[in-house]
């Protein structure tokens, strides 16, 4: 049987991160250094903060990595790691760390997209998973709903136009001083509200379209906080963030849905930061099992950005043919399925 090894490094916002992966699937390690405490007190992350922290740790994060899955360096067949889309400088960090580290073993070098890093967290988390399939990519910064027809080649079917459904928890959680990060805070107080107290909007867009748009859902509801303080209404935080999530979490599972039905397609799945939020999950598990469809989610380690889903990726990718030139540049704005 097959042992290829693959080194994957992230560093694409806050969480400096290497790992080992066997085959694309089997995690020997996953080392996560994560500066959430670091950023917290500004309220969100600071890029500048945050490249020079993956400058001080990114040594001692890989050779972690490599002592947690008693391997050395010599074992490794693949180096990976993510060039885009994430903030550029510490985009920059891991990337000319993973190129220095190919460049002097001698080693294969490929770099790997971080979103469709995301959709290979299930490929660790469910051995059985094989595309084609489904996959809904929803993160701070992305909201896809992505094709993925087989490894390394994806469709993007519709994406958010604005803000993605990450931002939009982080805004709304900072409007009701919940603190930072603001998905897991929104998720938590949300179970003990009432999702139906506040009608708030959610927007469906034209007739078939996939693309989402959370900017106006955000603004109703710094409207709605706005108006209450006006008016002197005491307002309960707990309805206001359950009420909200619903909103979100029903266009995001519906649109999903109509998009598996569209594609005659019976493997749906989840990605990305958000992907940890339960209601989410537990609407588009009952859907899924409503209309006949396989439901695949990531634990929440795996969800939260790593390097383990970067290796699995590139491994996938090199398996398909593809590699990467040690002059490649860090692309903060890096689409999905775009090679550069």
């Amino acid at each position: 049987m097959e042992k290829f090894l693959t080194l994957g490094i992230e560093t694409s916002c806050d969480e400096t991160s290497a790992a080992v992966v066997l085959n694309g699937r089997d995690v020997l390690s996953n080392i996560i250094f994560s500066q959430v405490d670091i950023h917290k007190k500004f309220g969100g992350v600071v890029p500048e903060v945050a490249s020079r922290k993956h400058v001080e740790i990114i040594s001692a994060v890989v050779d972690e990595a490599l002592n947690s899955a008693g391997v050395k360096i010599d074992d490794i067949d693949l180096v990976a790691a993510t060039y885009g889309p994430g903030l550029v400088g510490a985009l920059l960090v891991g990337l000319s760390y993973a190129k220095g580290l190919a460049f002097s073993t001698k080693k294969p070098f490929i770099g790997v997209n971080h979103i469709e890093g995301h959709i290979c967290a299930n490929y660790i988390e469910h051995k059985q998973l094989t595309p084609p399939f489904l996959c809904l990519v929803v993160s701070g910064g992305h909201t896809h709903l992505v094709h993925v027809k087989d490894y390394d080649e994806y469709d993007i079917l519709g994406k958010t136009r604005d803000d993605a459904a990450g931002e939009a928890f982080d805004k709304v959680a900072r409007a009701l001083d919940l603190g930072y990060p603001g998905g897991p805070l929104i998720d938590k107080i949300s179970k003990l509200g009432d999702e139906n107290a506040i009608d708030f909007p959610k927007a469906y867009l034209e007739e078939y379209s996939f693309d989402f748009s959370f900017s106006g859902l955000k603004s109703a509801v710094l409207n709605y906080l706005n108006k209450m303080k006006m008016q002197g209404i005491q307002v309960k935080k707990e309805d206001v963030a359950a009420s909200f999530q619903r909103a979100v979490v029903e266009v995001l599972a519906d649109k999903t849905i109509w998009a598996a039905k569209k594609l005659k397609i019976k493997n749906v799945a989840l990605a990305g930061g958000v992907a940890a939020n339960s209601r989410l999950r537990k609407e588009l598990e009952r859907l899924c099992e409503k209309y006949g469809f396989n439901f695949y989610y990531p634990s929440n380690i795996l969800c939260t950005d790593n390097a383990a889903m970067i290796a699995s990726s590139g491994y996938f990718a090199y398996k398909k043919g593809r590699k990467s030139n040690l002059s490649l540049n860090a692309y903060p704005n890096l689409k999905i399925g775009e090679r550069l």
